[in-house]
């Protein structure tokens, strides 16, 4: 082809045009850039990408969520968390998080109850839940919990002294009391002296502690209450359960004589023996995600004969070196092996459960009927609620007998194209290869390359 004047103007003409659409396109692309973001997920398995459960949860979420991350300036933890929100943020746009950092503020922190870096707070609809464990199934079941709470009825009994929900003395849990009614959980005093009835939307009846016996009639509906299926947290002290034996045989439990001891709890900074050190806990939903230890101020220790229908299980169990001090708790104490006082572990609290009678029972009641008695009533006063994870425990009790306890089952998504295994000859080939292979190779190369340029 001959060039002309004509045609070569021609040609610049087209490069000209050419290159003007080419930027044309480039600045489009980046302008829809900056409009729409569009990711996809190509590791096998999708593993950065949310399973199927919690996005149909997300979808019945229309509200925003709001995450609060209690972090330390530490990006190792500061970015895991972000990994983890993102896969949400990238399903629902208006869930929010926001760092905190637990130095900054530590009055706020110690409100809340946060024991570990980079724990989070969960909001929604004026409901908080807080996880510990970074993972899609202990955040979805928090969002879980949070999104589908219902009002529950849970009765304190009174007229006894017993511990009061909204009192303000040191042995009362008014500050725990508070905790529950932000949970969406409605909280109530019943005498039954004047209301010689215990409300049928009751979804939980709490026994804290009665220091005066109750009343053989009130005995009798306590009772019924039991045998009618309802759901009880009973909270006794060292001494027996005293008026209680009856409500004691219907449920086959026996209270030890003495008051738990653990002369080690020096070691914890704790000059006081008395108190129970709970640091490992039974794979149940009270206690599954429990991480930190709790602690007990004068724990009674238990034995359950689970009576015909019920099953019975140990929820709090002391450590080896614990005793049941039958003398006074002052000066030195050690173990009498010659008395009454029995030897750790210990069991200090029990969960015992039963098929409810009403096969028909609606989703609320749960087909299970549930109680918990623990051989302490102090460990969620207002004196020792901050005792280690005793606020963790005490919501994760009362979550289980309102039957709020349902949890998500997601697998764990595990990286399959990460790991390279070799066997014993290939090891080897590779090891002698690089190791001498290749460098005889590169001398070889070089050798004859300069025998070429030399016969030139």
């Amino acid at each position: 082809m001959q060039i002309t004047p004509t045609s070569r103007r021609i040609l610049q003409i087209q490069n000209l045009v050419f290159l003007a659409a080419l930027l044309a396109v480039v600045g489009l692309l980046a302008w829809l850039s900056t409009r729409y973001n569009i990711e996809q997920d190509w590791t096998r398995g999708g593993r950065n990408t949310l399973s199927v459960e919690s996005r149909k949860l997300l979808d019945e979420m229309p509200g925003p969520v709001h995450i609060t991350a209690f972090a330390t300036d530490n990006e190792l933890v500061r970015g895991s968390i972000r990994d983890l929100v993102a896969r949400y943020q990238r399903y629902k746009p208006d869930v929010e998080l926001k760092f905190v950092n637990p130095d900054a503020e530590p009055d706020r922190v110690r409100e809340l109850g946060i024991t570990l870096d980079g724990e989070l707070l969960v909001a929604y609809e004026g409901r908080s839940e807080k996880v510990q464990e970074l993972s899609e199934q202990s955040l979805t079941n928090a969002l879980l919990r949070i999104a589908r709470q219902q009002e529950r009825l849970v009765v304190f009994l009174s007229g006894h002294g017993e511990r009061d929900p909204h009192g303000k003395a040191n042995h009362d849990w008014g500050q725990f009391g508070k905790l529950l009614e932000q949970k969406g959980i409605e909280l109530r005093t019943l005498k039954l002296a004047e209301s010689p009835k215990i409300p049928d939307n009751t979804s939980l009846l709490v026994i804290a502690d009665p220091r005066v016996s109750p009343l053989p009639g009130e005995l009798q509906i306590l009772n019924r209450y039991i045998k009618d299926g309802g759901n009880l947290l009973w909270l006794t002290e060292p001494g027996g359960p005293g008026g209680l034996a009856p409500l004691a045989e219907t449920l086959g439990v026996e209270v030890l004589p003495g008051t738990v001891v653990d002369a080690t709890t020096q070691l914890f900074g704790i000059s006081n023996p008395a108190f129970a050190i709970i640091p490992d806990y039974p794979m149940h939903a009270v206690t599954r995600e429990m991480k930190s230890i709790t602690l007990f101020p004068q724990a009674a220790a238990l034995e359950v004969s689970a009576p015909e229908g019920w099953q019975a299980q140990p929820l709090l169990t002391t450590l080896d070196r614990a005793w049941t001090e039958i003398g006074p708790i002052s000066g030195t104490i050690r173990f009498d092996e010659d008395s009454d006082e029995r030897m750790g572990p210990l069991d200090i609290a029990y969960v015992l459960t039963r098929p409810r009678k009403d096969n028909n029972a609606d989703d609320n009641a749960g087909g299970e009927q549930r109680v918990i008695v623990v051989g302490d009533a102090d460990f969620l006063s207002n004196s020792y609620l901050g005792n280690g994870d005793n606020v963790t425990l005490g919501l994760n009790m009362f979550n289980w007998l309102n039957h709020d306890d349902r949890f998500i089952a997601i697998t764990a998504r595990t990286a399959s194209d990460v790991n390279l295994e070799l066997g014993g000859t290939a090891q080897m080939v590779i090891g002698f290869g690089f190791l001498f292979g290749v460098p005889l190779l590169l001398l070889a190369s070089g050798l004859i390359i300069w025998w070429r340029r030399r016969s030139r």
